[in-house]
């Protein structure tokens, strides 16, 4: 009798079946003794093992233990993705913004609804054993519709398998990840694998972007899988400023309180898979008028409350950009909607892809009116040397300069910027903690941008 799938030998219960999953680091059929002195009732391998325990248990030999865990969990766990409406979100930037907006449309609709994703988890997309556990906790809890981003990684590293998709929404694809995946077309590969008929009921593209207009010219991975396409020029009459923007959509008005017109294509996108999910356009409507502020993309820094009554004489907005196509989108964003002049913090992290580092300093120059360039996790890398990367890029237009320390960049930009201007603090968005070297300390760019803000209104930065 198994219970549960694990690939993780701490975490083995009696009755599990524990899969010897290969890693880069690390042989999970080195830890298959320990797992079935923990309980373990069978193991997943990919060669038979002889050891006195592990040959006590039965062994089922596969080719691939980490694409075969996903179908044995799905099957212990009953299929619970067959029992929801489980709808995959890919793409290099909006992931987690299109599946707030989708949810909170689904929730206006009367369905319970949950999230899965980067503001969720340790991963954006859980390992399938994980994952399926999870679906069917929610399944059991009564969850009807659940939305969830789907990395490259994770389907390179098969975590969703066995799962079944309602739907499948592709948002777009830049030139992300290529430390794992090599190329951009391997890259788009991974991501075009989700869209096979197989697995997904149907497919919501963004034909905006060329490498979704190629998918919807190829009918996904599968090559028949039914596609829906949607773009920005479903919108007219659109109006956008730094709290938000309006639009009309399918003869409805829209007012949409997450700014950017790439948010507008998230939100036609949510919208458009919605109303193939069978949502109304009231639903629709209210759904993304109504949608919390998404943590960390485009979240407007509001004053603390000991600064409430003076008037706020700047706009402050944190995002999760960092690469080089979502700092473009957002610095785009920041010329067209602020009433004087953009401002941005941006920081490359340390043992990550280092060609980036003097494209995302030359996009800022080139963008914004001015510019403030530190570090975002340096990790184990000398900050001083990522920053001498980024300025690398450089042409000389005078107007970067260069704060190591974060939270003193973050001060400075707010403290100095102009009446009207517009500051982007950019890189870290939903993250809570900075790490140099070996050492991880809370680190809030929300809060600090918070404090700087109160300070130059006259308040508290307590």
């Amino acid at each position: 009798m198994i219970t549960d799938v694990t690939h993780d030998s701490r975490e083995v219960t009696a009755g599990a079946l524990y899969a010897c999953v290969v890693g880069s680091s690390a042989d999970g059929h080195d830890f298959a003794a320990a797992a079935v002195d923990a309980g373990a009732s069978a193991l997943l391998v990919e060669r038979e093992l002889v050891g006195p325990s592990e040959a006590s248990v039965p062994q089922v030999v596969v080719p691939d233990t980490r694409r075969a865990m996903g179908r044995f969990a799905a099957e212990v766990w009953g299929r619970p993705s067959r029992d929801l409406d489980v709808v995959g979100v890919t793409g290099t930037a909006g992931k987690t913004t299109v599946t707030h907006l989708l949810a909170s449309i689904l929730r206006r609709s009367g369905r319970r609804t949950s999230i899965l994703g980067t503001l969720s988890g340790r991963r954006t997309t859980p390992e399938s054993t994980d994952l399926h556990r999870i679906l069917a906790r929610e399944r059991d809890l009564g969850t009807e519709a659940l939305v969830t981003e789907v990395s490259s990684h994770a389907l390179t590293l098969h975590r969703v398998e066995g799962v079944r998709f309602a739907a499948a929404l592709f948002t777009n694809l830049g030139s992300d990840h290529l430390d794992f995946h090599g190329d951009v077309e391997s890259y788009f590969a991974a991501k075009r694998s989700l869209f096979d008929s197989r697995r997904v009921g149907f497919g919501v593209v963004n034909r905006d972007d060329p490498y979704g207009r190629r998918l919807l010219a190829e009918g996904g991975s599968s090559g028949d899988l039914p596609m829906i396409e949607f773009g920005l020029d479903d919108v007219t009459g659109l109006v956008m400023g730094a709290s938000g923007s309006a639009f009309d959509w399918r003869g409805r008005h829209i007012e949409l309180p997450i700014p950017g017109r790439f948010n507008v294509s998230n939100a036609v996108a949510a919208a458009t898979l919605a109303a193939e999910m069978g949502s109304d356009l009231d639903d629709i409507v209210g759904g993304l008028a109504s949608v919390e502020p998404v943590r960390g993309r485009v979240e407007r820094v509001v004053p603390p409350g000991s600064a409430t009554g003076t008037p706020v004489d700047i706009d402050v907005l944190v995002d999760y950009a960092h690469k080089p196509e979502a700092l473009a989108a957002v610095l785009d964003m920041a010329r067209e909607v602020a009433r004087g002049g953009v401002v941005v913090v941006i920081g490359c992290g340390g043992d990550r892809d280092r060609g980036k580092r003097p494209v995302m300093a030359a996009m800022a120059e080139a963008r914004a009116d001015r510019v403030v360039l530190t570090s975002d996790n340096p990790r184990s890398e000398d900050p001083l040397d990522i920053l001498a990367e980024m300025r690398s890029g450089l042409v000389g237009r005078g107007n970067v300069v260069t704060i190591a320390d974060r939270a003193e960049a973050i001060r400075t930009a707010i403290l100095t910027a102009e009446p009207s201007d517009l500051v982007i603090i950019a890189g870290k968005g939903h993250e809570t903690t900075q790490t140099t070297g070996n050492t991880v300390v809370e680190f809030d760019d929300r809060a600090h941008s918070a404090a700087a803000l109160a300070e130059r209104m006259g308040g508290t930065d307590s």
